[in-house]
C-alpha cells in the first residue's frame, strides 16, 4: 500500500441485496475512521457494493461451487514465503526476481502471460545524517537511523539489503535549526501553534504519524514555513499497551519495536512524475527530472522518518510550553513540549532521483462469449521492505485464486467475459505501475472494462475467529467491533485510483484486518516480514486460505481471501446480466449534498441543481433495475437467449454509467482525477471527499471570500449536477 494507502470512497457497482453503506469516508483522525478505511475485506466503489451474506454461487453454477471448495493454507503460505525472502523495492534486482516469480506461477497454470515495462522516475537515498545539539551539552548526539534486528531473526542477513530509512522524493539539502513539535502535522495543528505564538518558519517540524500520510505532513510543514521535517512513529499509537516497563513488541508481540521506522513516498501526484497526465511509453514526451522535482506535488524540503526511540531523544531536549493533553505521548512518557528549541537538529539528506525500469506482470483468461469485456484483478508487488502484509499477502491470494481458476478450466469452465490478472509495480512510489498502464490503455479500458477488483493488503490481522463455521463473512463483519459500513473509494489509497477516479470504472478494494494504525503497527517498516505474518498477522494462514465458512446446498466451503475476491470475479465474469445495482447511489448522493449544504449555509449558493439531478438518477436507476429483473425472469424461463442484444445493451449501460460521472477537465486543483463524485481530499490524500471539486472550491472561497470565488463554487455544483444527469441518461438508454 502506498502513501496512498491502503484504506475509501467510490461509486455504484452493487450486487443484489447490498449490505448497508455509509456516506463519505471522513478523515483519519480517529480509530473508527481508520477502521472503516480498511475493514474486513470490503472497500468498494461505485455500483460494486455486494451482498456478501449472499455470496454463494447460483445453484446452476457447479463451477462456482467447485471454486469455493478449493485452496489450502499451505499454498498461500508457500507463495508468501517465496515472495518475502528479500526486500524488494521497485526498480531493484530483487523486485525483478519477484516479478519473474509471479509471471512463472501464473504461466504454470497455462495462462498466457506478459510483462510490460515502463521507464519511470524513482527515488533512493545516497546519504542521510541527523544529529541533536543541546545547549550545555559538550557534544552533539548522532542518531544511528537504523532499524534493529533481534536475536534469532531468520531474516537478519536479508535485512542488510533493506534500503536505509528515507522518504522517496525528499528534497536534498542540509538544515540546522531549532525544533518545533507539531503533533500530527495537520493544518489545525499549525494553526494552534500560531495561536500560541510558536513560529515554525525556518525551524525543523517534528510530527508524528497518525491522521495524515507523510506527504501531506511534509507539505503542511513546508506551507507553515518549516525548513525541514522529521516524521516519527509515536509509541502511543504504534508501540502497544501495558504497564510501563512491561510492554512487548515484535518478535514477542505484534507491536512496532522502538527502533521501527515507517518509510514512504512524499510525492503527492500519481504515476511517473516525468509524464504527468500521459503514459510513460517508449519514446514518449517527458519533462526533465529537474522539472519533475520542482513541482508542487514534490515536498520541496528535506525530510526524514525516524523511530520512536529517536523521537524520544528529541522530545526530551525540547523546551517551551507544554503541549496540549491530546498532543502528549502515552502514559508514563515525559511531557511533550512545543519548542522552539533549545534543541537544534542538524539534518542532511542526499537523494538519487533517477529513471528506472519497473515491470507490470499480466495473465489473461479469455472470455468465451464476450472476450471484449474485461474483469480485471490487481495487486501490487513492490514493497519498501519484505512486504509480507503490504502487499504480498494480496499477491499470494491472487496466485492462489488463479490456481483455482486453472482447476476450473481443466474441468471445462470458461468465463463468459475475459479475466485479467495484474501484478503492479512501483505502487509505493505513487501508484506508478497501474497508473501508467491505465493511461496507456485508457480508451480501450473505457470501452471494455467491466470492473476492477483490487487487493492491496489482503491480511493484516484478525477481525474474528476464522474457524467459526456458524456464520458468514458478512455476519462476522457486522458482529465485530469494526464498523459495518462500506466505505467509498475516493481516497488516493491504492491501485484502484486510476481505474475509478481517472476513467470511471467500477472498482473494489479489499482487505482483512483493522487497518494500518494499531491493527497493523509494523506498516512500511523492517518488521513486515513472514515471521510477523505467521505469528501475529495470520497465524496458521487461516485468513489467507480459510477466512470464514459459508454454508450452501448443505455443504460447507472454506471462504478464503482468494475466495471472496474470486467469487466477485466469477459473478462479474460469468453472469449473463452484470450484477450492478445503482439504487443506492441516489441515497448516497443526497447525503453528500447535505454535507455541501451545511458548508455553504449563509451564502447565496444553491444546491437545487444537485437535488434535481439526483431525482432524475433515482428514476433512471429504478427503471433500469426493473428492466434487469424482467430480463432475468425471461432468461430463467428460457424466453430469452443468453446472447440476446437486449442483454448486451443493458450490460453496456450498466457498465458505462459510472464513466458518466467523470469529466475530461478533472477536479478543480486536481485535474488528473476525473470523477466528480468520488475523489481524494485536496487537504488529505488519505481522506475521501464528497464532491471533491466542490470541496476544493469551497476551501478556496473561504480563503479569498470574493464574489468570484463563491460564484465558482456554484459553477462546480453545476458541473457535478450535469455529470449526475449524464449518468441518468446512460442508464435510461435513450436520447433526450
Amino acid at each position: 500500500m502506498s502513501r496512498h494507502g491502503k484504506p475509501q470512497q467510490r461509486q455504484p457497482l452493487i450486487l443484489p441485496d447490498a449490505a448497508p453503506m455509509g456516506g463519505g469516508d471522513g478523515g483519519r483522525g480517529d480509530a473508527a475512521t481508520r477502521r472503516r478505511r480498511f475493514v474486513a475485506f470490503l472497500a468498494i466503489s461505485v455500483a460494486l457494493v455486494a451482498s456478501y451474506h449472499h455470496l454463494a454461487p447460483a445453484p446452476a453454477s457447479r463451477y462456482h461451487a467447485l471454486f469455493l471448495s478449493l485452496g489450502n493454507n499451505d499454498t498461500a503460505a508457500a507463495h508468501l514465503r517465496a515472495l518475502t525472502l528479500r526486500p524488494h523495492v521497485a526498480g531493484t534486482e530483487a523486485n525483478a526476481v519477484a516479478a519473474e516469480y509471479v509471471r512463472a506461477a501464473l504461466s504454470s497454470f497455462s495462462f498466457p502471460t506478459r510483462v510490460t515495462p515502463y521507464s519511470v522516475l524513482l527515488s533512493y537515498p545516497i546519504h542521510r545524517s541527523l544529529s541533536l545539539s543541546v545547549p550545555g551539552r559538550a557534544a552533539a548526539f548522532n542518531f544511528a537511523l537504523v532499524q534493529e534486528t533481534y536475536p534469532g531473526d531468520p531474516y537478519s542477513e536479508a535485512a542488510a539489503e533493506v534500503i536505509p530509512t528515507y522518504f522517496a522524493y525528499s528534497a536534498s539539502g542540509s538544515v540546522a535549526a531549532e525544533v518545533v513539535y507539531a503533533n500530527y502535522g495537520n493544518t489545525k495543528d499549525y494553526e494552534y501553534l500560531a495561536s500560541r505564538g510558536v513560529d515554525v518558519a525556518g525551524k525543523v517540524a517534528l510530527v508524528r504519524y497518525g491522521n495524515l500520510h507523510c506527504e501531506d505532513m511534509v507539505r503542511n510543514a513546508r506551507a507553515a514555513g518549516a525548513a525541514a521535517a522529521i516524521v516519527y512513529t509515536d509509541a502511543k499509537d504504534f508501540g502497544g499497551a501495558g504497564a510501563k516497563g512491561k510492554r512487548k513488541w515484535f518478535p514477542d508481540a505484534r507491536w512496532l519495536p522502538p527502533t521501527g521506522v515507517q518509510v514512504g513516498s512524499l510525492f503527492r501526484g500519481v504515476g511517473d512524475p516525468t509524464t504527468p497526465m500521459w503514459a510513460s511509453s517508449e519514446g514518449c514526451e517527458r519533462v526533465s527530472v529537474e522539472e519533475a522535482m520542482d513541482t508542487d506535488d514534490m515536498p520541496g524540503i528535506p525530510a526524514l522518518p525516524v523511530s520512536a526511540r529517536d523521537a524520544a531523544e528529541i522530545h526530551a531536549a525540547l523546551g517551551g510550553d507544554a503541549a496540549p493533553a491530546d498532543w502528549q505521548g502515552r502514559e508514563g512518557s515525559p511531557v511533550y513540549r512545543l519548542g522552539p528549541g533549545p534543541a537544534i537538529l542538524n539534518l542532511t539528506y542526499t537523494g538519487n532521483d533517477t529513471m528506472a525500469t519497473i515491470e507490470n506482470v499480466f495473465a489473461v483468461i479469455e472470455g468465451a462469449e464476450e472476450p471484449d469485456r474485461y474483469v480485471i484483478l490487481g495487486n501490487h508487488r513492490d514493497a519498501w521492505t519484505f512486504g509480507a502484509s503490504d502487499p504480498n499477502s494480496g499477491t499470494a491470494a491472487m496466485i492462489e485464486l488463479a490456481q483455482r481458476l486453472s482447476v476450473l478450466q481443466k474441468q471445462g469452465w470458461r468465463p463468459r467475459r475475459t479475466i485479467i490478472f495484474c501484478s503492479w509495480d512501483a505502487e509505493e512510489y505513487g501508484l506508478t505501475g497501474s497508473t501508467e498502464w491505465v493511461e496507456e490503455n485508457r480508451e480501450m479500458l473505457s470501452s471494455r472494462a467491466v470492473a476492477y477488483l483490487n487487493v492491496d493488503v489482503s491480511v493484516v490481522g484478525p477481525v474474528q475467529d476464522p474457524d467459526n463455521s456458524s456464520q458468514t463473512v458478512y455476519d462476522s463483519w457486522v458482529k465485530s467491533n469494526i464498523s459495518p459500513l462500506i466505505g467509498r473509494l475516493g481516497h488516493g489509497g491504492s491501485d484502484f485510483s486510476a481505474f475509478v477516479q481517472h476513467v470511471g470504472i467500477p472498482s473494489t478494494s479489499m482487505g482483512f484486518g483493522e487497518g494500518k494504525g494499531p491493527g497493523y503497527p509494523i506498516y512500511h517498516s523492517l518488521y513486515d516480514d513472514f515471521v510477523w505474518m505467521e505469528k501475529f498477522g495470520d497465524p496458521g494462514f487461516s485468513r489467507h486460505a480459510a477466512v470464514l465458512s459459508l454454508q450452501h446446498d448443505e455443504r460447507h466451503f472454506r471462504i478464503t481471501a482468494a475466495s471472496i475476491w474470486g467469487m466477485m470475479a466469477l459473478r462479474l465474469a460469468d453472469e449473463e446480466i452484470l450484477p450492478f445495482n445503482y439504487m443506492s447511489y441516489p441515497v448516497e448522493l443526497e447525503a453528500y449534498t447535505k454535507v455541501v449544504e451545511n458548508e455553504v449555509r449563509g451564502t447565496a449558493i444553491s444546491c437545487s441543481p444537485l437535488h434535481n439531478a439526483i431525482r432524475t438518477l433515482k428514476t433512471a436507476a429504478t427503471k433500469v433495475n426493473g428492466e434487469r429483473k424482467e430480463l432475468q425472469r425471461q432468461l430463467s424461463s428460457n424466453q430469452l437467449k443468453k446472447d440476446s442484444m437486449k442483454i448486451r445493451s443493458l450490460n453496456d449501460r450498466l457498465m458505462q454509467a459510472e464513466r458518466a460521472f467523470t469529466n475530461r477537465e478533472g477536479l478543480f486543483k486536481q485535474e488528473w482525477f476525473k470523477h466528480l463524485v468520488y475523489g481524494p481530499s485536496e487537504q488529505n490524500d488519505w481522506e475521501s471527499a464528497s464532491y471533491p471539486g466542490v470541496e476544493n472550491a469551497i476551501a478556496s472561497a473561504r480563503k479569498e471570500n470574493t464574489t468570484e470565488s463563491w460564484k465558482f463554487v456554484q459553477h462546480e455544483i453545476h458541473r457535478v449536477a450535469r455529470a449526475i444527469t449524464q449518468a441518468s441518461v446512460v442508464l435510461a438508454g435513450s436520447l433526450t
